[in-house]
């Protein structure tokens, strides 16, 4: 008999997955039924947390949505701190969980894993769906699909009540997929008239331009723009004379876009976290921009002279062929832009280039590398100044909701994603003992990570800004593992190397068969 985990199962690998991260419980039996046979790989992590951050380091590099089976109640509570790193960057992310029989639900019986409301609970963070009879399935899956693809991407929860997992279910079916919206004629006929009036243009761009690399250059160098890479879109122009892979919180790239006479933001929300890290105010007048995002509500919450609802590729694709090519200074700006962007590091902190020439040497040790981030201090020094040799490959925890203990996960979902590819992990000594056992699955998975912890033994970014503040000092010192034997435990190779790129570099090239850990002594 095909059951709903059966059939879950097929309408996921219908679906295009190939990969589920999960915990499997005594309330999922049925959704693992499906999986058995079921040709689709399972990646068991050791934390339901884990699980949600392993499903977005997939999708973020595979481009297709992670999907993460976790037990209801503890388990979906465990996974919400991943789906809001997920909701606050717009990676496409299936949470299945568990819930209750049908008849128990909201009576307050005092069930095992019961919550009073467990839909009510997770709609107030993303789209959310019970399946209460068989035949709504595939309708559930349709939707869940069609919302992480169109308008802004994020997480979907669908929820499947114990007793309704493993009853007869007809044949999944699938629906045909709704393309993004074409960019409005009147919209695209007012860019092109204001990108071929304009002798200055900036581009902006952000996560939404992941996977549009070529495009993104051509349309560049068409317009001689240059292009302000946020965290999100790093990789995008590795090397070109038109990238400016630096944050526009940095006076100098405010500069570069307030000399624009036009600015073209593309795929990219405008917040804080890129444009105001330091929260100083003083962001140049962005009204005049023209704005390219798939959500509408993205679109209605900064005012711009146009507004295009689209793809980011969809309006590329339509730009190119109408706007003139011109050639003008933006290599000379573009140039002017990254010299100062970098120079302005060492006057935010003094330990910052170093921080940022450790970054360096990572990338350049391991040509080609995923280079994941936790939230610890040399990553912030990247999100700030940093041009991967990847698209796609740099991408951390500190862009959005800032979710310690994110890279660990994270960094399983990538190297699962690209098979072959080298993945870096770069966390804390603090982020690292929010959840140190994912290191394992790699172990089980057989995936090369390489962790390079940062040790300096305290959670110094919040030491540093607690002195700053002028206030005591609490809590921020919390004693370290002991990583040569916590590397052995999760039998890793180790090595232990100290705060210079020549030493890192050096481990770094050491030949290693599976994942290792190495720990960066940092005494300064």
């Amino acid at each position: 008999m095909r059951t709903v985990g059966h059939a879950l199962v097929e309408g996921l690998r219908l679906r295009g997955v190939e990969v589920v991260f999960g915990i499997p419980g005594v309330h999922t039996i049925e959704l693992y039924r499906g999986l058995a046979g079921g040709g689709m790989r399972h990646v068991t992590p050791r934390h339901e947390q884990g699980a949600g951050f392993m499903a977005d380091g997939y999708a973020r590099v595979s481009g297709k949505p992670g999907v993460a089976f976790v037990i209801t109640g503890p388990g979906l509570t465990n996974t919400i701190t991943a789906m809001a790193q997920a909701k606050a960057d717009s990676v496409p992310m299936l949470v299945v969980s568990g819930v209750n029989r049908r008849a128990s639900l909201g009576r307050g019986l005092g069930h095992l894993h019961e919550l009073p409301d467990q839909s009510a609970m997770i709609a107030k963070l993303c789209p959310t769906e019970r399946v209460e009879d068989p035949a709504q399935l595939s309708a559930a899956l349709d939707r869940a699909f069609a919302r992480m693809a169109s308008g802004r991407p994020g997480p979907v929860h669908i929820e499947i009540p114990t007793d309704v997992m493993g009853l007869a279910c007809p044949a999944p079916e699938v629906a045909a997929m709704v393309p993004p919206p074409a960019p409005p004629e009147a919209a695209l006929a007012d860019a092109v008239a204001r990108l071929d009036g304009a002798a200055r243009v900036v581009i902006l761009a952000g996560g939404g331009a992941r996977g549009c690399d070529a495009g993104l250059t051509a349309l560049a160098e068409r317009l001689d723009a240059p292009v302000v890479l946020t965290v999100n879109a790093r990789g995008m122009l590795h090397g070109h004379g038109l990238g400016v892979p630096a944050s526009p919180s940095l006076d100098a790239v405010r500069a570069l876009v307030a000399g624009a006479d036009q600015v073209l933001a593309l795929g990219t929300e405008l917040g804080p976290t890129d444009y105001d890290m330091y929260m100083r105010g003083g962001l140049p007048d962005l009204s005049g921009m023209i704005r390219v995002d798939l959500c509408a509500e993205q679109l209605r919450r900064h005012p711009a002279a146009v507004a295009v609802q689209t793809s980011v590729a969809g309006a590329i694709d339509a730009l190119l062929p109408l706007v003139t090519p011109r050639k003008g200074d933006g290599l000379a700006r573009a140039a002017a832009a990254r010299v100062a962007a970098r120079a302005e590091l060492a006057g935010l902190h003094p330990s910052m280039p170093a921080q940022l020439a450790m970054v360096e040497a990572i990338r350049d040790a391991v040509p080609g590398a995923i280079i994941v981030g936790d939230s610890t201090q040399p990553v912030y020094a990247g999100n700030l100044f940093f041009d991967p040799d990847r698209a796609g490959g740099w991408f951390n925890a500190a862009t959005g909701y800032g979710a310690l203990g994110y890279g660990l996960g994270a960094a399983i979902g990538a190297s699962v994603a690209a098979p072959g590819a080298p993945v870096i992990c770069l966390v804390g000594d603090g982020g690292l003992q929010f959840d140190p056992a994912e290191m394992r699955v790699a172990v089980d998975e057989g995936l090369p990570v390489t962790y390079v912890v940062w040790n300096n033994a305290s959670y110094r970014e919040i030491a540093e800004a607690m002195r700053d503040a002028q206030t005591e000092i609490i809590g921020c010192s919390p004693s370290p593992l002991k990583l040569e034997h916590l590397a052995a435990a999760c039998d890793l190779g180790f090595q232990s190397v100290a705060e210079t790129p020549e030493a890192l570099t050096a481990a770094l090239r050491q030949p290693h068969d599976g994942p290792r850990l190495i720990e960066v002594r940092v005494l300064s």
